[in-house]
Order: C-alpha cells, then sequence, then structure tokens
C-alpha cells in the first residue's frame, strides 16, 4: 500500500487524494448576495445533508490553498446569512463549471455562466431557473476549522423551502432518479453521472478566465441547436477567434468543403453549421467547433 501521512506531504498533494478518494461528491451550487445587492454563484463539493428534522446541509467554502485566500460565497453569508441550495443536474454541468471560474467581486455569475435567476420566496439570494431542485436555506452557523490554505469553513443552514421541478416527479411526487439525472464530483477534471455514461471530464476553469456565455456572438447564445452545455464549453474559452484566424478557416481546404455541403437560405445554412459544431462539441473538439461556427454561411 502506498501510505500518505497528511503531515508529511503538502496540501496541495493532499487536497488532491483526497478529492479522488473521497467521491462521487454531491454538488452544492450556492446562490448568495452580498450587502449591496450583488448576486454571486458558485459550485462547492464539499457538501451534503446532515439531518431532517431540522433539514440541515453543510457545505465548505475552504480557504484557498495557493494564497490562504476566502471566496466571495463566505464573505457573502457572513454580510447577508441567507442561501440557495441548487442542485446540478448533467443539462447544466458545463454551465455550471463555467461558474466556477474566480471572476473578480461583483460579476455576476448567472449572466457568465448563462443562467436565469429567479426570485426566491423566502430569502434575498436568487435560485436557478435551470435547476431541477433549489432549496432556500437560512444559515445558522459558520464553523472555522483552521486559519491555513485549505481550512473549511463549516456553512450549517437549515432548509426552509424547496422547490422541485415537476418534470423530475414520478406518479407519487417522488424524485425520480432517472429524470433527476444529477451529477457528482471525483478527483482531477472528472464527474459522474448517475444515469447513463457514468464517467466524463469537463474542463475546469480555474487556471484561465472564461469569456463567458454572455460574450458570445447573438447567433450563437440563441442558437436553437447548441445546448446549455455547448454554451458552457464556448463560454470557457479565455478569447474568441481573432479574424486572422477566421479568415485562415473560411479559405482553407476544410473550411471551403463544409461551405460547399451547405444549402438553403442564410438562416438555414447557419443552423446546418450549428449542428456541425454541436457534434464537435460533443466530442469535446472545443477549437474545431470555433472554427465551423465563424464561419460566413
Amino acid at each position: 500500500m502506498f501510505t500518505v501521512n497528511p503531515k508529511e506531504i503538502k496540501t496541495a498533494a493532499l487536497h488532491a487524494y483526497m478529492l479522488a478518494a473521497i467521491a462521487p461528491r454531491p454538488i452544492a451550487f450556492a446562490s448568495t448576495i452580498d450587502k449591496d445587492g450583488n448576486p454571486n454563484l458558485s459550485p462547492f463539493s464539499f457538501f451534503n445533508a446532515f439531518g431532517s428534522n431540522p433539514p440541515l446541509l453543510i457545505f465548505s467554502p475552504a480557504r484557498r490553498v495557493r494564497d490562504n485566500s476566502i471566496k466571495h460565497t463566505l464573505e457573502n453569508v457572513h454580510e447577508v446569512d441567507e442561501v440557495v441550495i441548487n442542485v446540478v443536474n448533467y443539462d447544466m454541468v458545463q454551465q455550471q463549471s463555467l461558474a466556477s471560474t474566480e471572476y473578480e467581486k461583483g460579476v455576476n455569475e448567472f449572466e457568465k455562466a448563462g443562467f436565469t435567476p429567479i426570485a426566491s420566496q423566502l430569502v434575498k439570494p436568487f435560485r436557478v431557473k435551470e435547476s431541477p431542485v433549489q432549496m432556500e436555506c437560512k444559515v445558522k452557523q459558520i464553523i472555522k476549522t483552521g486559519t491555513e490554505g485549505g481550512a473549511g469553513n463549516l456553512i450549517v443552514c437549515e432548509i426552509l423551502l424547496m422547490h422541485i421541478s415537476e418534470n423530475i416527479l414520478d406518479a407519487d411526487n417522488r424524485i425520480d432518479q432517472h429524470k433527476i439525472d444529477l451529477v457528482a464530483r471525483l478527483g482531477a477534471n472528472y464527474y459522474c453521472r448517475t444515469s447513463g455514461a457514468a464517467l466524463f471530464e469537463v474542463e475546469k476553469p480555474s487556471q484561465k478566465k472564461g469569456i463567458g456565455v454572455d460574450q458570445l456572438p447573438d447567433h450563437i447564445r440563441t442558437s436553437k441547436v447548441l445546448t446549455g452545455n455547448c454554451l458552457g464549453q464556448l463560454g470557457n474559452c479565455e478569447t474568441l477567434p481573432n479574424p486572422l484566424e477566421i479568415e485562415a478557416f473560411n479559405s482553407s481546404a476544410k473550411g471551403i468543403h463544409i461551405l460547399q455541403q451547405l444549402h438553403g437560405s442564410n438562416e438555414e445554412r447557419i443552423s446546418q453549421l450549428h449542428f456541425i459544431a454541436k457534434t464537435l462539441l460533443d466530442q469535446n473538439c472545443v477549437k474545431d467547433a470555433w472554427e465551423v461556427l465563424m464561419l460566413e454561411a
């Protein structure tokens, strides 16, 4: 056996071992708000339920290992002691990952990740419309587990209201595990899915800053072909293709061949390009998908 002593290994390395071994972990997609009314949206996989009477959830925004700083979510719950915990299913996993980007304080992750904020009934933070279950919570206690990088901050919150999409309920009004299609975190870039293909990979934006869904060209952002996952993949890119790259692909043999296969009106041709791009994105070929999307139909 390969033995790891937490006192004899760097925190970052220990953290990686723990995430890979303690899995799959459910995701708390936490919506908070600061004292000035600025919303924040961020996922946390140090999360679970810890009782149903009272109904308690605990999630932990850990101190960053690299510089010992704290996250905006933790700052916000100190200012406004309320949170909405939204669950994450497969249809929104790419956008959820994009929302984990460490944008500057005050940046609206609802807009960056392309989610729809809807008003809560009992708390100030917004709910995520796309989430199949949204839980309005009151923060009861915040427990610090340490002061160094990697230390947890256990946010103990009580569920005040649960909102459950009727689309995931069975005939007895119980949540159908096949319909809810939840995802969970593993180590590195890996997730698992509770139905279908159980293991897949999502590129994390933690080491870069994606442009966000709000910066995508209109014909892409409003596409009837590209899914939320597709938009999340495209929004996770650091820059849009530049004019020289677009011109080069338009005049390349591959680009010309694709254009020759298109037919119909301009709207129909754009839709055909979107179908080609979606196939590429399903194969995680993001750069190739961008080249196709920027072709002049």
